[in-house]
C-alpha cells in the first residue's frame, strides 16, 4: 500500500521530553514530518539545517530562554516558517504580544488535539496561499513584462532603452503608434519595471466609453451627482493610487475632460463628479493614442497646454510592416504561446508560410499577426502552419505597401480590403459573436458595429 503524502514539516520545541515525545507521536500519526529540540541552541542548529513549515514553540524553555526569543531570531532570519507559540499560563495579554511579535498563533496548555491540528492547518493554508500569490505575480511578471516584449529590430531596441531609463521615474509617457503595436504591453511593462509594480496597474480605453461616462469613470461620482447616481463611486485615478493608469486613445478626449486631465497631471488632484472634496493621490500616468496629436492641435481637436504636458517622454512604436525582421521572432513567440495553451502538438511553421507572413503589409500590426498564428493553429491539421492555414491574401503573397506609393494614396482607401478581410475572417471564427470578436480584435464592441456597417458586413451576415 502507498504511504498517504506528508501534509507539512514540523518542529517541536519543548524542554518537557515526555510532553515533546508524546505531542511528536501523535503529529506523525497526523501525517506530519516531525523533528524535535529539547533547547533553545537545539531548535538553532534544526533551524539551519533545514527549511520547517511550522516550528510549535513552548513559551517556557527553562533558563536558557523562552519561546519570544526562538520567534525573534526566526522573524530576524527573514524565513518563512510559521511560528505558533505554546503556554501553560496563558493571558489575554501574552497572547497580544505574541501575535505583534509575529507568531501565526498561540495556544494554552492543556492543548486539545482537535485545536492543535486546526492551528496547523490554518497556518499551513496561509503558506499555500501566500505560495500561490508569489506565482501568480512571477506569471504576470512574465506575461507582462519587458521580456516578453519580442522584438529584435534597431527601433524596438531603442525602446528597451527608453523603459529601462524612464519606468522608475514619476515622468508622464505618452506612446504613440497605430493600432495593433503593443500599446498597452509596452504601459504594463513599463509599470512591471517601476517600484510600482506590486500596487495597481488600471487601464481604461478612453473611446470605449461615452464622453458623459468617462468623466465619472476616471474620478468617481458622488451620491445623486447625475440620474441613476445611487451611492458613491470611486474613480479610476483613486483606485490606482500608489500605481500606474493608463489612459488608452487619449486623443478621442473631449475638450472639457481635457481640461480636468491637464490639473490632474499638473497637481494630482481632482473632485468627484458632484463633489466638492479635492482628492490628492499618487498616480503614474501613461497614456497612448493611434491619432496624431500635433495635427490635433493645429485643428483644435486637442488643448496645446495638455499636448506639452503629456509629451514629457513619447515612446513611438513602429508598424510591423516597417520591422519585417521581427515577423519570424514575433510569430514563433505567438506559435508556442498558443501550442502551450491549446495543448496542441505542432512542430513550427513552414518556411513558405514564413515567408508569405514577411510579404503581408500587417495593417492590424503585432495584434492582427497574433490572430493570424492563433487561428492557424487552431484549424490546422498538420504539424506545421503551412500556407493554405493561412488567410487567402496572406497566403497569397500580398506585396508589402510601398511608401512612396501610401503616401499617394488616402489610407482608408489603401487599408479598407485588408481591414474588411481581417474582420470577416474574425467574425467567423467567432461564428458571427461580436463580442467574442472584438475582444480578439483588441477593439471596443462599438467600434466593431461601426466598422462592421461601414464595411457591409451587417448585410452580408443578414444574407447567409
Amino acid at each position: 500500500m502507498p504511504k498517504n503524502p506528508i501534509k507539512g514539516t514540523i518542529l517541536l520545541v519543548d524542554d518537557d521530553r515526555l510532553v515533546l515525545s508524546s505531542m511528536a507521536d501523535w503529529l506523525r500519526s497526523c501525517q506530519y514530518e516531525i523533528d524535535t529540540a529539547e533547547s533553545l541552541s537545539e531548535a538553532r542548529n534544526r533551524l539551519t539545517n533545514k527549511a520547517y513549515d511550522i516550528a510549535l514553540v513552548d513559551i517556557q524553555l527553562g533558563d536558557e530562554c523562552d519561546g519570544f526569543a526562538l520567534l525573534r531570531e526566526i522573524n530576524d532570519l527573514g524565513s518563512t516558517t510559521s511560528v505558533i507559540l505554546i503556554t501553560g499560563y496563558g493571558t489575554v495579554e501574552s497572547a497580544i504580544t505574541a501575535i505583534r511579535a509575529g507568531a501565526f498563533d498561540f495556544l494554552t496548555k492543556p492543548l486539545i488535539d482537535a485545536e492543535l491540528e486546526m492551528a496547523i492547518e490554518r497556518a499551513l493554508s496561509q503558506r499555500r496561499m501566500i505560495s500561490e500569490n508569489k506565482n501568480l505575480k512571477q506569471q504576470l511578471e512574465g506575461k507582462f513584462g519587458l521580456e516578453n516584449i519580442v522584438g529584435h529590430d534597431h527601433r524596438m531596441q531603442r525602446i528597451y532603452d527608453i523603459i529601462e531609463s524612464v519606468a522608475d521615474t514619476r515622468a508622464t509617457i505618452l506612446i504613440t503608434g497605430e493600432s495593433g503595436t503593443g500599446k498597452s504591453m509596452i504601459a504594463r511593462a513599463i509599470h512591471q519595471r517601476s517600484s510600482r509594480k506590486n500596487k495597481p496597474f488600471v487601464e481604461v480605453a478612453s473611446g470605449a466609453l461615452p464622453e458623459s461616462l468617462l468623466e465619472s469613470e476616471l474620478f468617481g461620482h458622488v451620491a445623486g451627482s447625475f440620474t441613476g447616481a445611487m451611492g458613491n463611486k470611486e474613480g479610476k485615478f483613486q483606485a490606482a493610487d500608489g500605481g500606474t493608469i493608463f489612459l488608452d486613445e487619449i486623443g478621442t478626449a473631449s475638450q472639457g475632460l481635457q481640461v480636468k486631465l491637464l490639473r490632474v497631471l499638473q497637481e494630482l488632484a481632482f473632485e468627484m463628479v458632484g463633489g466638492s472634496q479635492t482628492i490628492q493621490v499618487d498616480t503614474r500616468v501613461i497614456l497612448a493614442t493611434n491619432d496624431h496629436l500635433e495635427r490635433a492641435v493645429a485643428q483644435g481637436r486637442f488643448r496645446q497646454d495638455l499636448y506639452y504636458r503629456i509629451n514629457v517622454i513619447n515612446i513611438e512604436l513602429p508598424p510591423l510592416r516597417e520591422r519585417i525582421s521581427d515577423i519570424p521572432l514575433l510569430a514563433r513567440h505567438f506559435f508556442e504561446n498558443v501550442c502551450h495553451e491549446s495543448n496542441k502538438n505542432m512542430k513550427g511553421i513552414d518556411s513558405q508560410a514564413l515567408a508569405a507572413l514577411q510579404n503581408y503589409s500587417w495593417p492590424g500590426n503585432v495584434r492582427q499577426l497574433q490572430n493570424v498564428i492563433e487561428r492557424a493553429v487552431l484549424l490546422g491539421k498538420h504539424d506545421l502552419i503551412m500556407p493554405d492555414d493561412l488567410p487567402s491574401d496572406i497566403a497569397g503573397g500580398m506585396p508589402i505597401l510601398d511608401l512612396a506609393d501610401l503616401a499617394n494614396k488616402r489610407l482608408k482607401e489603401a487599408l479598407t480590403d485588408p481591414e474588411r478581410q481581417i474582420i470577416l475572417e474574425v467574425l467567423e471564427l467567432h461564428h458571427w459573436n461580436r463580442n467574442a470578436t472584438a475582444e480578439a480584435l483588441g477593439i471596443n464592441r462599438t467600434t466593431l458595429y461601426k466598422k462592421m456597417k461601414k464595411l457591409g458586413l451587417e448585410e452580408q451576415k443578414t444574407h447567409r
